[in-house]
């Protein structure tokens, strides 16, 4: 099968149905697209992923997460892209089938980091059992994960999480909030420090404390101790062990290029893209986790939405470059005899350089926090670049939308740590 007819309305082909990919078939159509096919290989419904840590912790049910339908005019296909025909531009599945295209948009996402962990895998294996993780180790990424998780946590009484940034904290809470005793092994000198400075992060372990969940920072897991390829604990680097029936791994994740690289695209952290979201052939598109913008891979759901947005415009004919993305991250830890934890952070948390000035407002007490970094500019004035909010996020709001607007502050940024928002703060994690 060869693309369709160049004087028909273009057929756009979209790779990956998790939440870019399901967002950009639903506004391609709402902006009069009447062509579009999605192919996707997850055998879950899309759903959002910002909800998975409380499905897996028991707050919500599954099809609590699910998104919405698509429209019926999308037609959907449960398949697995293996090749790109560029020259002919069309897509080969691994059900055989040979889908044409007019437009092709990558929306292939991201695979999970897993550490070199002596005793992850067996190197006697041979073939994809070689690659097989042991009974009780799991990566957190998707649903799929959460479901191993959940079956596998019955009779669990101890378990292990390696990586303290967003996922990973999700993780430790969500276990906790189970019953199982947590420890939390993160190699960084703080939680979360790519949103969190060290102030912040340890008001965030404090608070994981008291829900049960150990933090070790500055810890180095080195291997994996099984018996008969089951998981009995984790060795860290000092010697020390710990026992574990479940490890959670969520040391981060990896764009899924594959695909593209040998379509011949260009990659490089990602699939490279410019403002048009277009890849080195101008027929190929891609968003989301798998996306290289500008140098950047987000890896973040805020992003991959607006990359959507902004494509489903430019594919029905408007003029939408994309720019790049702010983000604005949300986090809540709620355990069952604790008040929950409100944390938010954007930007930059840390001073760069001697024009910046931070401000900031702390209440022990109260477990409150505030702060926000402000960069003199070429005319004296003063410009919001970021900051860090925990416990108490009634200005993130107004915070959001100052740094976003990027204009010069008309007063001294105290006000805005100590004015109550009229306009809530959106996730982007």
């Amino acid at each position: 099968m060869t693309a369709t007819d160049s004087t028909a309305e273009p057929r756009i082909v979209v790779i990956g149905g998790g939440m870019a990919g399901h967002r950009l078939a639903q506004q391609l159509t709402a902006h009069g697209a009447r062509r579009v096919t999605l192919l996707a290989e997850e055998e879950h419904t899309p759903y959002n992923r910002v909800l998975l840590a409380e499905v897996l912790a028991g707050r919500y049910a599954r099809d609590i997460a699910a998104l919405a339908a698509l429209p019926a005019q999308v037609e959907c296909r449960r398949a697995r892209a293996v090749r790109i025909d560029r020259e002919h531009r069309v897509v080969q599945c691994d059900d055989g089938a040979a889908v044409g295209y007019d437009r092709l948009v990558l929306a292939t996402g991201s695979n999970p980091v897993l550490p070199p962990l002596r005793g992850l895998f067996d190197d006697a294996l041979t073939g994809r059992e070689r690659h097989e993780l042991p009974a009780g180790v799991f990566a957190f990424r998707t649903m799929a994960d959460c479901e191993l998780i959940d079956r596998h946590l019955p009779g669990v009484r101890q378990a292990v999480v390696v990586g303290g940034g967003l996922l990973g904290v999700s993780a430790a809470r969500a276990l906790a909030a189970r019953g199982v005793q947590v420890v939390l092994a993160h190699q960084g000198e703080h939680l979360m420090e790519r949103h969190l400075d060290e102030e912040a992060a340890g008001l965030l372990r404090a608070h994981l404390a008291e829900l049960g969940v150990e933090v070790h920072t500055e810890c180095r897991v080195r291997s994996a101790l099984t018996e008969d390829r089951r998981i009995t604990g984790v060795e860290l680097a000092d010697g020390f062990r710990l026992d574990a029936e479940l490890l959670v791994i969520a040391t981060g994740v990896r764009p899924r290029t594959g695909l593209a690289a040998a379509a011949g695209l260009e990659v490089r952290r990602g699939i490279v893209v410019d403002d048009r979201l277009r890849t080195s052939d101008p027929a190929v598109h891609a968003v989301g986790d798998c996306a290289e913008h500008r140098g950047t891979v987000y890896g973040l759901a805020g992003p991959a939405l607006a990359q959507a947005d902004h494509l489903a415009r430019l594919l029905c004919g408007q003029d939408a470059p994309y720019r790049g993305s702010r983000l604005l991250t949300r986090l809540t830890l709620a355990g069952p005899d604790s008040a929950p934890l409100d944390l938010a952070a954007f930007g930059e948390t840390s001073p760069a350089g001697p024009g910046d000035r931070v401000v900031r407002l702390a209440d022990a007490s109260r477990g409150t926090y505030r702060k926000v970094i402000v960069r003199r500019d070429e005319l004296g004035g003063e410009r919001l670049i970021g900051g860090v909010l925990l416990g108490d996020l009634g200005t993130v709001g107004d915070l959001a939308g100052t740094w976003e607007g990027d204009e010069a502050l008309s007063a001294h940024p105290l006000h805005l740590l100590t004015t109550q928002s009229t306009t809530p703060g959106g996730p982007s994690r």
